[in-house]
């Protein structure tokens, strides 16, 4: 027999060390999942900031919300009343009582037109303002016009200053009905 040292038996390798790139699968799928969760976690923070909780900015949302929905299903007139009203308390907590509060008409109109924040004609389009909450119960509201008011107001509810580093709404362009 020979011995050990004359056998040709060569020493044992160990495996190839892994190669940095390209990740796993595994690896792309948390890379994923952390620039979605980085994701909602802006989109959550720009909620927060601008209605932030305990505050009357998320409070007048919810009921703004609420009144887009009963649109269709209630009384146009009593829809137009409590908006008119919601509307006037969100100026008085933006502005303060003295600069709205007063302010009847086509004076309160133009006093909504000048401070809106998204630039809405509050002129033209704010009539059901005026005429719906004394027109009699039943009387017929147009509930597009009612929606649009509603979506103007939603820009009031916000809190007034924006996070510099995010970008701001895009607008939608004005639907001329001719």
């Amino acid at each position: 027999m020979s011995s050990p040292v004359d056998l040709p038996i060569r020493d044992i390798h160990g495996l190839d060390a892994v190669g940095f790139w390209p990740p796993a699968p595994g690896w792309w799928l948390v890379a994923a999942a952390a620039v979605l969760a980085g994701w909602l976690a802006l989109v959550a923070l720009r909620f927060v900031w601008r209605y932030p909780f305990f505050t009357w900015h998320l409070d007048a949302r919810r009921r703004l919300a609420a009144l887009r929905r009963r649109v269709g299903e209630a009384d146009g007139t009593a829809v137009a009343a409590e908006l008119s009203q919601l509307l006037r308390r969100i100026a008085i907590a933006r502005h303060g009582r003295a600069a709205c509060a007063g302010r009847v008409g086509d004076d309160w109109l133009e006093w909504l037109t000048l401070h809106d924040p998204e630039g809405f004609s509050w002129r033209s389009a704010g009539e059901p303002l005026l005429d719906l909450p004394y027109a009699p119960p039943g009387t017929a509201a147009n509930p597009d016009a009612l929606r649009r008011l509603i979506d103007a107001a939603v820009p009031w509810a916000r809190r007034p200053a924006r996070l510099s580093w995010w970008p701001p709404p895009r607008r939608l362009p004005e639907v001329g009905h001719g």
